[in-house]
């Protein structure tokens, strides 16, 4: 089962985000990663496949400091187990990351559909495409001269997602 993560503060947000993750360990899981940022300086990702320990030693090789930041560890449901396939995924542009409890039922259409605009899938997982959604939403406006809030764009992309036993509104 995946568990998620999310912190914004004065505290270290790597420290606060792995400590929350280290406290979800025993829902069981195949992968997991952190996305970090700060004003001005956009997002840093770091994931692993595996236990929480190769997130850390990511990290430690590769240090991640900001003022926010989400955590996610991963059971597979969509791709297989590995470091591309853990959460977080971004949109084409690097801005938008996404994680993700639950199945996208219909993504292999939405993501067909996403590929024909042009946006480029890195992973097999049904996730990403959540991110491009809203990537799309947010172009969409920007095309027509309009300004769109991140809230808006995610109800927005919502409406196509078929999670399953309810349809999102």
């Amino acid at each position: 089962m995946c568990g998620i993560v999310g912190y914004v503060g004065p505290k270290d947000v790597v420290t606060v985000i792995l400590e929350g993750l280290r406290r979800l360990e025993y829902r069981g899981y195949d992968s997991a990663g952190i996305a970090v940022g700060s004003a001005g300086h956009g997002l840093e990702l770091r994931r692993a496949p595996g236990k929480l320990r190769n997130l850390e030693e990511v990290i430690r090789q590769h240090p991640l400091h900001g003022t926010y930041g989400i955590g996610h560890t991963r059971w597979a449901t969509h791709g297989r187990p590995t470091e591309e396939n853990a959460h977080p995924h971004r949109d084409c542009t690097g801005r938008i990351v996404v994680v993700h409890n639950g199945i996208v039922e219909n993504y292999l259409e939405l993501k067909r559909e996403l590929a024909e605009e042009g946006h480029v899938f890195v992973t097999e997982t049904d996730t990403e495409v959540i991110a491009h959604l809203v990537e799309q939403e947010l172009r969409s406006a920007e095309n027509s001269g309009k300004t769109m809030l991140l809230d808006e764009a995610v109800r927005r992309a919502a409406r196509p997602v078929d999670g399953g036993r309810t349809r999102s509104a």
